[in-house]
């Protein structure tokens, strides 16, 4: 190794981009700067703005939520590789596996909120597994080798009720009752009310 032989990384140096060398190379004329005026000029927000007016996504109605802040991190791991790492001897395949095991196992780098287990691939061993999730096909393939599977994840709760009114007219349509709601119901209703008071 000699200091002329030293060189850097294939990419890392790059050749300034010369602009203004006309419109062949795609900066020329302007060379990236814009037009005159406010466009020429740093330190300027024109996206979005209306001139004052209140912008569009500042008229239209904001529905619904984003749980992104509060949902659970997980690793995700297939059959394929747990058995991998059992045949590699990381992993001990008569010892219960967990999310710690696997991160010792090289599985993953880091625990995060749990584990995900997926169907990918094809698991030979008989295992104890305890993971927070897993895909019916995982699961499916973990017991059809002999061993069992704990999700750690709470069941999700069912509402007795439907939340929303579409949800129950739906539920209120499939049990067949329709409470007389429809307009020929009305009619048939105030008809011998006005008979009545004839």
């Amino acid at each position: 190794m000699k200091l002329n032989q030293i060189a850097d990384n294939a990419g890392a140096r790059k050749n300034r981009m010369r602009i203004g060398r006309g419109i062949g190379s795609g900066m020329g004329k302007t060379g990236g700067r814009g037009g005159k005026g406010q466009t020429a000029r740093t330190g300027v927000r024109i996206k979005g703005f209306e001139g004052g007016q209140m912008p569009l996504h500042r008229r239209l109605p904001k529905r619904g939520f984003r749980n992104t802040d509060f949902a659970v991190k997980l690793n995700e791991t297939s059959l394929g590789r747990l058995q991998a790492a059992i045949d590699a001897g990381r992993i001990d395949a008569n010892a219960p596996i967990d999310v710690a095991v696997m991160v010792k196992g090289g599985l993953m780098r880091r625990a995060k909120g749990g584990v995900k287990l997926l169907g990918n691939g094809e698991l030979k061993s008989k295992v104890d597994l305890a993971v927070w999730r897993a895909s019916k096909s995982a699961i499916e393939a973990v017991q059809k080798a002999g061993g069992s599977i704990k999700i750690l994840a709470p069941a999700k709760e069912v509402d007795e009720v439907p939340r929303g009114k579409n949800k129950r007219a739906a539920l209120e349509a499939a049990k067949g009752g329709d409470k007389g709601k429809s307009k020929g119901g009305k009619a048939e209703a105030k008809a011998p009310a006005a008979e009545g008071g004839a």
